[in-house]
C-alpha cells in the first residue's frame, strides 16, 4: 500500500541538541528531526528556509546556516528578536521542538560552477550565505575563485569571526571583513577594515564578466550592492539576492512576502537581480 505524503504544513518533531552562542543575542541551534523527516531534509539547497516551531510559542522561518550533516542534524542561526525566538533561546538540550521543508528557491548551484563566487554578507546576512560557502567549499574543485566579504556594526558582532578565519588560512576561498566602528581594542588574531561592506568592494579586483555574486545583509545594503556590482561588470541575472527576512509562513498562503506578482516562499528567497527590476518594493 502506498504510505501517505507527508503534509508541508504539519512539522516533522525534532528536539534540541546543543545551543553554541555567537553573539549576545544570537546562537547556533542543532537540533536533530525525526527520521521520517531526513529524506525531505536532504533535498535542501543553499538559499532555502525551513520553518522551526517552539511548542507553546509558534514558529519561524530559518534559513539553515548549513546542509544536514549525514546524520541528519540541522545548524540553525537565531538572533532573539521576538515571542519564538525567546523562548528558543531559553531551551536546554533535549527540549522539543518542531521542523517543515525546506521551501522556496534556493542558489542555482548548477549554473554557478566552473565560475567565480563572490558572496556579500552584512550582520546576520552571514547565516543564510554560511550554508552557500560550506557547500561551495567541500565541492571546491567545482568552482572558480571564492571569495567572501563580510561586514557587522562592530567586532563582537560578527558571528563565526575565527571559523571563517581558520577557512581562509586553509586556502580555499579569499575573506575580507570590516566593521562601522570598533570600539575595543582588537587583538592580534583579528584583522579587519573599517567602514562600510561596499567601500571593500572599492578597488577590487575580480573576473567580474565570469562572476556570480551572492548577496545577503539588511534593506539598505541591497542598493547600493546592486548597483556597484553592475557597475563593475557583474551580470545583473548573476547577482543573486537572499530575501529572507520577508518569509512567513513558506507555502504562499498567507502572501505577506509578495513582491510584486511574486511570492519569495515560492519564488524565492533567492531572486536574480534581473527579476526585480521595475519593483519597487522588492529592495
Amino acid at each position: 500500500m502506498k504510505q501517505p505524503q507527508h503534509s508541508p504544513h504539519v512539522p516533522y518533531a525534532a528536539h534540541l541538541i546543543e545551543r553554541r552562542d555567537l553573539s549576545e543575542d544570537t546562537a547556533l541551534f542543532r537540533i536533530a528531526p525525526e527520521p521520517g523527516a531526513l529524506a525531505e531534509l536532504s533535498s535542501f539547497v543553499p538559499g532555502q528556509f525551513v520553518q522551526l516551531s517552539v511548542p507553546d510559542a509558534g514558529e519561524v522561518p530559518i534559513s539553515p546556516a548549513d546542509l544536514p550533516t549525514p546524520e541528519g542534524t540541522l545548524e540553525l542561526c537565531v538572533r532573539r528578536v521576538g515571542h519564538v525566538t525567546d523562548l528558543l533561546h531559553k531551551l536546554q538540550p533535549g527540549a522539543p521542538l518542531g521542523v517543515r521543508g525546506p521551501f522556496g528557491c534556493g542558489f542555482p548551484l548548477p549554473e554557478m560552477a566552473g565560475h567565480p563566487v563572490l558572496l556579500l554578507a552584512g550582520g546576520l546576512g552571514i547565516a543564510p550565505l554560511r550554508s552557500l560557502l560550506m557547500h561551495l567549499l567541500r565541492h571546491r574543485d567545482g568552482y572558480g575563485e571564492i571569495t567572501l566579504m563580510y561586514g557587522a556594526k562592530q567586532p563582537k558582532l560578527m558571528l563565526f569571526r575565527q571559523e571563517l578565519a581558520a577557512l581562509a588560512a586553509d586556502g580555499g576561498m579569499r575573506l575580507y571583513l570590516t566593521v562601522d566602528f570598533a570600539p575595543e581594542q582588537l587583538d592580534g588574531s583579528f584583522s579587519c577594515a573599517l567602514g562600510l561592506l561596499p567601500d571593500l568592494l572599492k578597488g577590487f579586483r575580480f573576473d567580474a564578466a565570469d562572476t556570480y555574486a551572492a548577496v545577503c545583509g539588511p534593506p539598505p545594503l541591497y542598493r547600493c550592492l546592486i548597483s556597484d556590482l553592475e557597475a563593475g561588470g557583474v551580470a545583473p541575472d548573476r547577482i543573486l539576492l537572499s530575501l529572507e527576512r520577508r518569509m512567513r509562513c513558506g507555502v504562499g498562503r498567507c502572501c505577506h512576502c509578495g513582491i510584486g506578482q511574486k511570492l519569495c516562499c515560492l519564488d524565492g528567497p533567492v531572486f536574480r537581480a534581473s527579476d526585480l527590476k521595475g519593483i519597487p518594493e522588492a529592495l
